[in-house]
């Protein structure tokens, strides 16, 4: 028994499928009605002939996606998680099985109590999970149904059980099955980040965590209250001291409630702020680079730690502080000093914000001191055989001791702002409190319960203003490092071209070069890395059509790389026209023509991750790594001359490499960067020197396989 290539819907979903020509309506809907994006200017439409093709389809909407302000993740679940993944996701894009008419749902929210989806008429309808679960599997369900069903009455299941058993048996032979193509739709790195807190619900849990820490106060407070009041008042009974432990009790729900919406504000800003700072790392010009140096970029991604950590440890005791100050306020006023015990804390409140505003102003400069050594110090070792060949050895260790005396002095006046602030403003307050309470103690105007409820004030300000000193140091440490980090974050905010979804989208290249527009082509393209300086390529001009083999050499310094750079779209040319197949960057947009031209730069500016070698191999490719992948890789490695180094990598393929895995030769690294970029499959591949580090014969193996492989090739060589 076989399913129908496209089996019939349940009831339920008949009128909530999209049809293929509405996809781009489905995902600007899914993108309003989220939150995530406003309405685009022109609607985003995909060709019948792209939603029948998984990977032209898989492109178009991530393009489309892009065109209207979000991102599109592509996901794929195994029958066993089905059900879990279908509770979680949402906004997404989900398409029903059977390639002979793609169809789709738009799924908005989905939660433990059932899914919400958006009819083509844009309203919003609710269904079970079920429901969709079984339109999904049931083109891979239906073919073992009659089996498992003679098996269950070879058994004699009772009819009771038998649906539960059925169940049980087609998750079993099903476990490692995946269903359905999806895509998540979630806000990008570079949009705002209000928003992206708003999309994961943080700003709501930050407000729950502070109702539930100031309603476990206000407890904490009457729990006392009762105490002290049957105490003072010779009621001291088991009625009052059962009611005391009651309200005990009632706080750890509380504590506990605290303790899990502290975690996850913790992980979720974490996490957004880890995405963004990486989006912005990548967004960064290569200038940016080069100019900033080693030293710099390791002190950024230093302090990028210290943001997270001490912001978000700073923020939660910051704003558990504010709760208990407000409520030492309340206990001071009703106590015997009143309103002057009052005054006394807010006063003591200010003095302390000014503690910590001499604390940040002397951490800034130390930190000043500290980064510019750090600089230097990275820069000298990058240089240490270059400083040792040209500079005399009586000069090595210039101006070290002046700036070790300047780095004493200021760690010295920091120390000093940091025990003022840590030590000297919560214990003062001891001692301000306590005089505050004095004249009622003196003249015995103060009732024994005035007198307690005013100390327990003063207890509970110490603990507050303990708790809000060190929030002040941990948020002056957050401050500073942001100076370093703030470059990164903002960049990930910077414009990068979409291009129409309709253009993105990569046809082959016909195989005859003279037909249909050229791979690349560029007209009288201008280019200078300053706006004063004179310009590295003047009146450029090229064209590499299908089937073009193109070696281009010559001396260092005259062009060669900057020209790989502006045809794999890393840098913009200052005047002049490129095209790739026709089109313009601003029309394909960064996701198109990287899909077009893709490129091996030169050894020192490409790259091998702490990853596994398939990984680093693949990291090019947009999806993710599949099972045909990974002998893909090892058949393009062979050719390369790889075969050698996989069989000796214990796990092969999947062994990890890098700085803490298998050290690679430079060689080898070499090879790995061709492979990556052939992966690819692009219509054009540039390799900017990256053969001169092969000896003869894999500098002969390595031709080959480009030139047997590759679409259209431009190799760049140094005379």
């Amino acid at each position: 028994m076989t399913a129908e290539p496209n089996a019939s819907l349940p009831t339920e979903l008949e009128a909530l499928v999209w049809p293929p020509a509405r996809a781009g309506e489905a995902l600007e809907a899914l993108a309003v009605k989220s939150g995530l994006a406003q309405p685009a200017a022109e609607t985003p439409r995909a060709a019948e002939s792209v939603t029948r093709d998984p990977d032209a389809f898989r492109q178009w909407v991530n393009s489309a996606a892009a065109w209207l302000g979000v991102e599109a993740e592509s996901s794929e679940t195994s029958y066993a998680q089905l059900e879990s993944h279908l509770r979680t996701a949402g906004p997404a894009l989900i398409r029903l099985p059977g390639q002979g008419n793609p169809r789709f749902i738009a799924l908005l929210t989905a939660n433990h109590r059932g899914l919400s989806l958006i009819a083509p008429d844009l309203t919003v309808h609710r269904i079970a999970s079920d429901v969709l679960q079984a339109a999904l599997c049931s083109e891979i369900e239906v073919p073992l149904l009659a089996k498992i069903d003679s098996l269950l009455d070879q058994a004699e299941v009772p009819k009771r059980r038998r649906a539960r058993a059925r169940k049980a048996i087609l998750r079993e032979r099903l476990n490692a099955v995946y269903v359905g193509n999806c895509w998540l739709l979630r806000t990008r790195p570079g949009s705002s980040f209000w928003r992206q807190l708003r999309s994961v619900r943080l700003p709501r849990r930050l407000v729950a965590l502070a109702v539930a820490h100031f309603v476990e106060y206000l407890l904490w407070i009457v729990a006392w209250w009762l105490v002290g009041a049957a105490a003072l008042g010779g009621r001291l009974d088991r009625g009052w001291m059962l009611a005391w432990v009651l309200l005990l009790l009632t706080l750890v729900p509380l504590r506990l409630v605290s303790t899990w919406l502290q975690g996850v504000i913790a992980i979720g800003a974490g996490g957004l702020l880890k995405l963004r700072l990486l989006a912005g790392a990548l967004r960064l010009d290569p200038e940016e680079l080069r100019h900033q140096g080693a030293g710099h970029m390791l002190g950024r991604v230093m302090e990028s730690e210290a943001v997270e950590s001490l912001a978000l440890s700073g923020g939660f005791l910051a704003l558990v502080a504010a709760i208990e100050l407000v409520m030492a306020a309340v206990v001071l006023g009703a106590g015997a000093g009143g309103g002057i015990h009052v005054l006394l804390l807010i006063g003591w409140v200010a003095l302390t914000l000014v503690a910590g505003w001499r604390y940040f102003l002397d951490d800034q400069c130390w930190t000043e001191a500290r980064l510019e050594m750090t600089h230097d110090l990275v820069e000298r070792m990058v240089g240490h055989r270059t400083r040792l060949a040209q500079q005399s050895s009586e000069h090595w260790h210039d101006g070290e001791d002046q700036a070790l005396e300047g780095y004493y002095r200021l760690s010295a006046r920091m120390d000093r702002s940091a025990a003022w602030l840590m030590a000297f403003v919560p214990r003062g307050w001891m001692l301000v409190g306590l005089a505050g309470i004095a004249p009622a103690f003196v003249s015995g105007r103060g009732t024994p319960a005035g007198l307690a409820v005013a100390l327990g004030g003063i207890l509970l300000a110490f603990r507050a203003l303990t708790g809000l000193a060190t929030g002040l140091w941990n948020l002056v440490g957050a401050a500073i490092a942001w100076k370093q980090v703030a470059p990164l974050f903002h960049a990930a905010a910077r414009a990068e071209m979409t291009g129409s979804p309709s253009r993105t989208i990569r046809e082959d290249t016909p195989a005859n070069g003279s037909e249909g527009p050229a791979v690349v082509e560029a007209h009288d393209l201008v280019f200078r890395y300053r706006e004063r300086g004179e310009p590295v390529l003047r009146s450029c001009s090229l064209r590499i059509s299908a089937g073009d083999r193109i070696l281009l050499e010559g001396p260092s310094g005259g062009g060669k790389s900057t020209l790989a750079s502006l045809l794999t779209g890393l840098r913009s040319p200052e005047s002049g026209l490129l095209l790739a197949g026709g089109l313009d960057r601003q029309t394909l947009g960064s996701q198109g023509w990287r899909r077009r031209v893709a490129s091996a730069p030169q050894f020192h500016e490409n790259h091998v991750l702490t990853a596994t070698f398939a990984f680093n191999a693949v990291m090019g490719r947009e999806r993710a790594l599949q099972a045909g992948d990974l002998a893909e890789v090892e058949t393009i490695c062979g050719e390369l001359g790889l075969t050698d180094l996989l069989q000796r990598m214990p796990a092969g393929a999947l062994q990890l490499v890098g700085e803490t895995g298998w050290q690679l030769s430079h060689g080898e690294r070499s090879r790995l960067f061709i492979a990556r970029a052939l992966l690819q499959d692009p219509e054009l591949i540039v390799l900017d020197e990256s053969l001169a580090a092969l000896d003869p014969e894999n500098l002969r193996r390595a031709l080959e396989c480009v030139l047997r492989r590759a679409r259209a090739l431009l190799v760049i060589a140094h005379v």
